[in-house]
């Protein structure tokens, strides 16, 4: 009883003490009850004990009880009101304290600052063209009207303030119940994150601050928030809230914002005319406006519109729960057929007339504005790429300032070369097939059959520069806002080539242009799985010089050096040419120098060809020229460096090689496609399965390179008889006639490429590269071409010796002691060394593939194949007018066959020829009568049965029919007719490799 009598005495003093003293202080109000509530606890104890003390004795030991169980409640409650103040005072201090620390660095925002931000929805950014003629205006995020309040429908007004915010007009910024709200998710991770924001943040994170999610962003945002309250009237607020909100798209596919935008936009409506289901329909939007709204990004309607009619039946309940419409009103405005009301779809045209110029200056000059924005408060490029979260806040300020501060951005972009270039793009005919491919729908999430049309990508760059002059983003920016120029990364196919083998390989020593490379069967386990590159057509070409796989684009002599190069890290020089989206461990990937392993845009691609041109240096391509605020003042001047990759010499050979690739390799058509004439040096590229095409070209000024494919990888098939290639540098000369049209001097320089200091001609063995000796001249193995001196030869050729030989089964083996002589063949000798040094196993390859080794032959390193038996006889001879013909003897030991004559009716037959069979089996004879025979001979000089006899009829003589061998009649020795050439002792001259 005492304890309930003590309890309600406290609530009574206390509950006084917050009437007879108001104030927001809770500390001062729970120090100043304890004090009151001890002091009359006192009194009021003292007039019970003089009461009681009248009583009995019985009553005194009651009051000394009391009085004991006074002091123990006493104390009891004492000690809990004091530890219930510390704690309170400990928590607010705590909480003020971290309050504090979050938002000690925001910046005191006065009126006017204010004002201005809640207000500046936009101020539009102007893109200038190099010659300093507007290009356009940067568009903005959202297509926005702004309005007054009084112009808004009332309907629209309670239903954003039903849904977004029920307390708008009570609370003074913000709701506390609602942040604790937002505090519990966040420290219980919860799924649904709600932030706790009355419109007034809102309001404040969309035009003064963030979007991120975190603490001090949320500190600094209830700070401003009761600021602004005490600043604006409610109703200035809401304006401003129902002209920044975001609603999703109209029936065009543009992003739009504000109440009157959206109401034009989706129910062709002013703001003011909305009735109560179309209110809730936008008023539903703002929280997830790309989830509600009823249209897609091109404009058409959703096929599923359910998720923005069923958040329109939750807004008409909220506004029914807050008593701002009536029963009758709520049921019909849910009754309506809101879909019936949405405007038809409208894809409208492109207000901008040069829309992939003016996306990709928004992209470039955001991050420029970014890298500003920071390094005014103190932070490196490096805090940004180490700081993810710094790197957003500084992104999205960037993002706002550019939509918003009216900056007049300066590009590098040629007016009329870019124009032209356009409709040069737009005019070519023969690009392909349109390809069906299935894709995802990012609004419905159902997949659907896309017609996609072959895509182009350009890029123009001035070498001496790095200036972009002019791109090509694609075919229709309506159909496709995405650069492929700038942005698509794809692979490049053998222009990866000169970039990632020739160049580094000449930067190296590894070769010179005249180095020559081994173009044979070549396999290798990658990966556990075979991997062997392959050749356009498979077609192999045996010992070819470097310029020559170049200038053809060959595939397997690159893979062949690039598996012995890869040790010096040739990775690195694409690093440093900009491209770096290859990661370093793909380094050892033997497909990378085919451009397997990594892509690159067109722009990183032409830029990296401009370092040849540059004579090794690389300087990075740029668009923005400068960036100036309304006031002239000058933020941003583009600064060119340059970087050193290759050496001049490098530089230069590679350029002189790649002139090849127009002159006799795989763009040789380009030149008869021009209309004027320049030092050209270029490069194709094919990928996998033909997915891409690419042509890259320099000359003393300009770069330019295009590539043309499916956005959806697919085969680039042949189209009105036109291989994707040709079409490529169709394309490709088309655009470059165009910007020549309009710049001749700047596109069509009549100066070539200088050729620098420490570049010469050297002639050499193609066999070594080494100095020719008089037997490499001799087999016709010399050639000259250009070297950096600092690799030119200085040792002669050893790769060949003098020696004999016979040939079996086309290949060259040991002289055995009973090989007929008739068959011996003596001349230079190829070393052994020479297969270990190009990496091959098997001689007969080389013999097999190399078309240029002249007189050569290869020697097997074994000795011949003897198996003991007299060859049997020939069969199927014959006479074709004037050609003898016989089979292919079956025995495996055969050396070549021996042709006799017998002039018609002497009956006496006379030897008049001996053939290798390398040289096949036949051979030019007479056209006078005669009869012939013909034997097989092996390696021990044993000799088949003659074969039957075949005779000529009288007739006219006839021309020799040029042999289907090469050299074949060098190694016919005749008896009856005209000898061949032959080397030392009267033998026929040949070449064998020597074990």
């Amino acid at each position: 009883m005492l304890n309930i009598h003590i309890m309600n005495f406290y609530h009574n003093t206390c509950h006084s003490v917050k009437s007879d003293f108001p104030t927001n202080d809770t500390n001062f109000q729970l120090i100043l009850c304890y004090n009151i509530f001890a002091s009359r606890g006192r009194i009021e104890m003292e007039k019970w004990t003089q009461k009681w003390h009248k009583n009995s004795n019985t009553r005194m030991i009651w009051i000394k009880r009391l009085r004991i169980a006074y002091g123990v409640l006493w104390n009891t409650a004492l000690i809990a009101l004091i530890l219930f103040t510390a704690a309170a005072v400990f928590a607010g201090s705590a909480g003020a304290g971290y309050f504090a620390s979050l938002v000690k660095n925001e910046e005191v925002l006065s009126y006017d600052d204010m004002k201005k931000d809640i207000h500046n929805y936009e101020e539009t950014t102007e893109v200038y063209f190099a010659n300093q003629e507007l290009a356009g205006k940067l568009r903005t995020d959202l297509s926005r009207t702004k309005v007054k309040l009084e112009q808004i429908s009332p309907h629209l007004v309670k239903a954003i303030v039903a849904t977004e915010d029920e307390f708008f007009y009570q609370h003074n910024g913000v709701v506390p119940k609602a942040i604790f709200r937002a505090l519990y998710q966040e420290f219980t991770n919860s799924s649904m994150q709600s932030g706790g924001s009355t419109l007034t943040q809102q309001l404040i994170k969309n035009q003064i601050l963030t979007n991120e999610v975190s603490f001090d962003r949320k500190a600094k945002e209830i700070l401003l928030a009761l600021r602004l309250e005490r600043f604006f009237k409610k109703d200035e607020i809401l304006e401003s809230y129902l002209n920044m909100a975001h609603f999703g798209r109209d029936n065009a596919g543009k992003n739009i914002a504000g109440a009157e935008t959206a109401a034009q936009g989706i129910f062709g409506i002013s703001a003011k005319d909305l009735s109560i289901a179309q209110a809730a329909f936008i008023a539903g939007l703002p929280q997830s406006p790309f989830a509600y709204t009823p249209y897609t990004n091109e404009g058409t309607l959703k096929k599923d519109l359910t998720p923005g009619i069923s958040r329109m039946k939750i807004v008409l309940r909220r506004m029914l729960s807050e008593q701002v419409i009536s029963m009758a009103e709520y049921e019909s405005a849910s009754s309506e057929d809101i879909a019936k009301q949405f405007k038809k779809p409208n894809k409208s045209s492109m207000n901008n007339k040069y829309p992939f110029l003016t996306d990709e200056i928004e992209k470039r000059a955001k991050l420029i504005l970014m890298d500003y924005l920071a390094d005014k408060d103190g932070y490196l490029p490096a805090d940004l790429t180490r700081d993810r979260k710094l790197r957003d806040d500084y992104l999205a300020l960037a993002d706002r300032q550019l939509r918003q501060n009216g900056y007049r951005i300066y590009t590098t972009i040629d007016k009329d070369i870019y124009e032209a270039m356009q409709q040069a793009a737009k005019n070519y005919q023969d690009y392909g097939q349109i390809h069906p491919v299935q894709k995802k729908n990012p609004d419905t999430g159902k997949t659907e059959t896309v017609q996609e049309p072959i895509e182009l990508g350009a890029v123009l760059i001035e070498n001496k520069s790095g200036k972009i002059l002019s791109f090509v983003g694609g075919r229709d920016h309506e159909r496709k806002q995405v650069n492929h120029a700038t942005s698509t990364l794809r692979s490049i196919g053998s222009t990866m080539k000169p970039l990632l083998f020739y160049a580094p390989g000449m930067e190296e020593g590894f070769l010179q242009p005249g180095s020559y490379l081994a173009d044979l069967p070549y396999e290798k386990i990658m990966n556990g799985k075979p991997y062997a590159p392959k050749n356009s057509g498979g077609v192999f070409h045996g010992l070819v010089s470097a310029r020559t796989a170049l200038a053809h684009s060959y595939n397997v002599p690159v893979v062949r050096g690039y598996e012995k190069l890869m040790s010096s890290k040739p990775l690195r020089y694409l690093y440093k040419m900009g491209i770096t989206s290859i990661p370093e461990e793909n380094n050892n990937f033997l497909a990378l120098p085919l451009g397997g392993g990594g892509n690159v845009t067109v722009e990183e691609n032409v830029n990296a060809y401009a370092t040849f041109a540059n004579g090794g240096k690389f300087i990075d391509g740029y668009l923005i020229e400068s960036i100036e605020g309304t006031d002239g003042t000058v933020i941003y001047q583009h600064e060119t460096a340059a970087e050193d990759v290759f050496s001049p010499q490098t530089a230069y050979l590679t350029i002189d090689m790649l002139r090849d690739v127009l002159s006799e390799g795989t763009g040789k058509r380009v030149p008869s496609l021009l209309q004027f004439n320049s030092d050209w040096a270029g490069k194709t590229g094919t990928t996998q399965d033909t997915h891409d095409s690419w042509f890259v070209a320099s000359n003393p000024n300009i770069t330019f390179g295009t590539w043309i494919g499916y956005d959806t990888p697919s085969s680039i098939l042949t189209y009105h008889g036109k291989p994707y290639s040709r079409r490529n540098q169709e394309v490709w000369s088309s655009l470059i006639n165009a910007a020549y049209a309009k710049k001749p001097d700047l596109i069509g320089p009549e100066t070539p490429f200088k050729m620098p200091e420490g570049v010469a001609e050297f002639s050499y063995c193609t066999l070594s590269g080494s100095l020719p000796s008089d037997l490499c001249r001799q087999a016709g193995l010399v050639k000259s071409d250009l070297f950096n001196v600092k690799y030119a030869p200085e040792t002669v050729d050893d790769s060949l010796k003098y020696g004999k030989y016979i040939l079996q089964d086309g290949a060259a083996y040991e002289v055995p002691d009973s090989a007929p002589q008739d068959f011996v063949y003596e001349g230079p000798i190829i070393n052994k060394e020479l297969l270990d040094r190009f990496g091959l196993e098997s001689p007969e390859d080389l013999y097999k593939y190399t078309k240029n080794l002249g007189r050569l032959v290869v020697y097997s390193g074994k000795r011949a194949g003897i198996n003991g038996l007299r060859p049997s006889q020939l069969t199927g001879v014959s006479i074709d007018g004037s050609t003898l013909k016989w089979n292919e003897s079956g025995s495996s030991d055969v050396l070549g066959y021996r042709v006799y004559m017998s002039s018609r009716g002497t009956g006496s037959y006379t030897k008049i020829a001996s053939i290798s069979a390398s040289d096949g089996t036949g051979l030019t004879v007479s056209a006078l009568p005669a009869s012939y025979y013909v034997t097989a001979v092996d390696a021990e000089g044993k000799e088949s049965p003659p074969s039957p006899v075949a005779s000529t009829a009288k007739r006219p003589a006839a021309k020799k029919k040029a042999s289907n061998y090469k050299n074949r009649n060098e190694r016919i020795k005749n008896d009856g007719e005209p000898r061949a050439a032959t080397g030392q002792d009267g033998e026929a001259s040949g070449t064998i490799i020597q074990q």
